[in-house]
């Protein structure tokens, strides 16, 4: 079933039932009143990325809060896809467009990672996490991706599952066409890893090919900043690999 666009989409962290409440926090409850100036008795989508999408009404509203009451189940939940996205932490601006474009493109896991040169030394998951949740609302997305604590570039491929196909944007690689070694993938839980605004190191990338999980791939004959290559590689991936 497709999702709704016509509607208002909100996520709650509340379970959904019919006929349940749910009392809106003052952010929600001012943006629902406020901002999109919804009546009692008004009508939206509401989802927790446990219990699939329900239709909700405005039940009560005051000045301060809001509660809303379920309806009924509009669409029955979807699992999480199965691909991890590594990526080290960009700009605050541009991290903000990387998340959500992960998200829209299939990501079911975000994993910061801190390379050599990553520029970012504290990452707010905090922010990460409203990112997620503000792009699986805009996009009819239930299944929220789980956003993890970074770690260390070494700590990840240390603890990486040997079963997994870990991914790697290689901007030193010797071809332009990503395909040929796509191709070769026989695993099918997969993750991506795209590296900082300065690429990885050599260090990084010897340790990286040495790895029998890893593939290298090239995106092209162009330079592409660290965000737009995060979205080339997914798409190629989804596309030659993934669940399109």
């Amino acid at each position: 079933m497709r999702a709704n666009y016509t509607m208002q989409r909100l996520f709650v962290p509340d379970d959904l039932a019919a006929g349940s409440s749910v009392p809106l926090g003052p952010e929600q409850s001012h943006y629902l009143a406020n901002v999109l100036r919804m009546a009692q008795g008004a009508r939206l989508l509401t989802f927790n990325g446990r219990d699939g999408e329900w239709l909700a009404e405005l039940a009560a509203r005051t000045k301060k809060s809001m509660t809303l009451t379920i309806v009924e189940q509009t669409r029955p939940q979807h699992p999480l896809p199965d691909l991890i996205y590594c990526f080290a932490p960009l700009k605050v601006g541009r991290l903000d467009y990387l998340v959500q474009k992960a998200v829209e493109m299939g990501a079911g896991v975000l994993q910061p990672v801190i390379t050599q040169h990553t520029q970012l030394s504290r990452i707010g998951t905090d922010r990460l996490r409203a990112n997620v949740i503000e792009a699986a609302e805009q996009c009819g997305i239930l299944a929220v991706p789980e956003v993890r604590e970074a770690q260390k570039f070494s700590s990840l491929l240390a603890d990486w599952e040997q079963h997994r196909r870990l991914i790697f944007c290689d901007e030193s690689a010797e071809t332009n066409n990503p395909l040929p070694a796509l191709k070769l993938v026989q695993e099918k839980k997969l993750a991506l890893l795209v590296g900082p605004e300065g690429g990885f190191s050599e260090g990084e990338r010897k340790q990286l090919r040495d790895l029998p999980f890893v593939t290298a791939i090239p995106l092209g004959p162009r330079i592409l900043r660290a965000d737009t290559a995060a979205v080339a590689a997914m798409a190629v991936i989804q596309a030659t690999i993934g669940d399109w």
